[in-house]
């Protein structure tokens, strides 16, 4: 009994350290936790718990997707292009700009599967070359000048609640359905505690590396949509660093870099840390230079503390 609780509690931890936080920035600043600043900070890691959902499902195999980010930007750079230069309806535009994302995502697959590319020389190769695509579309130039409807996505909201909170709760739902209550879910978890076994066991192992790195695009690319639309303009550096910051929610969300273990409701809580640190940080005037160097301390310790899981596991 006495194991069973402290198991619990330790798989919980995540929403101790979350509520922690909390505590620490309110007192800090009273602002933090005023409910105008709280939807600021769902509405700004929004994008980051979007394609989290995507990038939750690589690592769980053991996988990294490096290209997140530029596949953000180059949503963001075709989208806007599609509707503003190339004349095509903002549904038509939004709809080919997430299925281009999810061939990338088939494309880093077929690297990752069927040539044996290892993942972080697969989908870092890809993260260049369509962050260089990204400018050669653009030209280097920003393209603006959307239908106002579009406005929508990133910054319209239902009652009290943004838009793309709602969009990510939703994302969030599918990825822990998928988890949680579909065969392929567990497959997943599978392939990565152990492929060799999931092989013997009968599992395609190939095909599950295919969906899940299509499922990367794809929420990678919904996550570029959102971006887009809250900024009304299309960067060709928009997603620059996006997928250091994904990796890291996912990863201090308890999901292991060894693959094979991990919570969908722990990357939620895993985004919110990541929303939180950047926000009270910005509160209290840091420098963003030092968040940036708070942020690498964040995801060097989430993976040394599951190193050293890992490592007592096995005594």
């Amino acid at each position: 009994m006495k194991s069973t609780v402290m198991n619990t509690i330790k798989s919980k931890a995540i929403w101790f350290v979350l509520a922690f936080l909390f505590i620490g920035f309110t007192i800090a600043n009273p602002r933090f936790i005023s409910t105008k600043n709280l939807f600021t900070i769902a509405r700004q890691v929004s994008m980051y718990g979007i394609a989290a959902v995507g990038m939750t499902f690589v690592i769980l195999i053991a996988g990294i997707d490096l290209s997140a980010g530029s596949v953000i930007t180059l949503v963001n750079i075709v989208c806007a292009y599609l509707m503003v230069k190339a004349g095509f309806g903002m549904a038509t535009a939004v709809i080919l700009s997430v299925l281009m994302a999810t061939l990338i995502g088939v494309l880093n697959g077929f690297f990752v599967s069927t040539i044996g590319i290892p993942a972080i020389i697969a989908t870092f190769a890809s993260q260049i070359i369509f962050e260089g695509a990204a400018y050669l579309i653009s030209g280097g130039i920003p393209i603006y000048g959307f239908d106002e409807r579009f406005k929508v996505i990133g910054q319209g909201f239902i009652g009290p609640v943004p838009v793309p909170v709602i969009i990510m709760i939703i994302c969030f739902g599918i990825g822990s359905f998928i988890l949680n209550k579909s065969y392929f879910g567990r497959n997943f978890y599978a392939v990565g505690g152990n492929e060799e076994a999931a092989k013997l066991s009968g599992i395609q192992v190939g095909r599950i590396k295919y969906m899940i790195y299509s499922l990367s695009g794809f929420f990678a690319g919904l996550a570029g949509i959102v971006m887009l639309s809250r900024t009304n303009s299309a960067q060709p550096t928009a997603g620059s660093g996006y997928e250091f910051d994904v990796i890291t929610c996912v990863v201090l969300g308890g999901v292991s870099v060894a693959g094979g273990h991990g919570f969908m409701s722990n990357v939620v809580a895993g985004v919110m840390i990541i929303g939180c640190l950047t926000n009270g940080m910005i509160l209290m005037n840091v420098s963003s230079y030092t968040q940036m160097i708070v942020k690498g301390l964040v995801l060097l310790f989430a993976v040394g503390f599951d190193c050293l899981q890992k490592r007592k596991s096995h005594y």
